[in-house]
């Protein structure tokens, strides 16, 4: 077999019966590679927006949870003062129930001494109605 004088120069015949500077197995071979880097561009577009997506949800459920945290921050913080306001309101009513305590012990005493001397008020009445009763008899 002789060598074609074309290919021999570099210059080749496609299938279309047109001059190439390519083989038409190179020529072939970059057209499927030229393909096959268009559906991995296309992937990677798809996959770009996947990502993107992802990413967004990310940042709403990031954000979503710092408002959570700023909530339960919130309430935390506002249990704390409830727990805070109770103790001082049990204090003050401690406080209240001692002063009354005293206050009822101290008049408890007082009715006592009270009690005591109309006691003793009733005794010297009783001398003196008696006393009264002999002086007018001896009359």
């Amino acid at each position: 077999m002789a060598k074609d004088p074309l290919a021999e120069a570099g210059f080749y015949f496609d299938e279309l019966n047109k001059l190439r500077v390519l083989e038409p197995d190179v020529s072939q071979k970059t057209s499927e590679l030229k393909e096959e880097c268009k559906e991995f561009v296309d992937k990677i577009g798809q996959f770009q927006k996947i990502v993107g997506g992802l990413i967004e949800m990310v940042d709403e459920l990031a954000k979503e949870a710092e408002t959570e945290k700023m909530r339960a921050i919130g309430a935390r913080n506002l249990l704390k003062s409830v727990a805070k306001q109770r103790e001082a309101q049990q204090q003050q009513l401690q406080a209240l129930i001692a002063e009354k305590k005293m206050q009822l012990e101290s008049e408890s005493c007082s009715c006592f001494r009270y009690r005591i001397e109309y006691e003793a008020l009733s005794k010297v009445e009783s001398e003196q109605n008696e006393f009264i009763d002999q002086f007018i008899l001896q009359k």
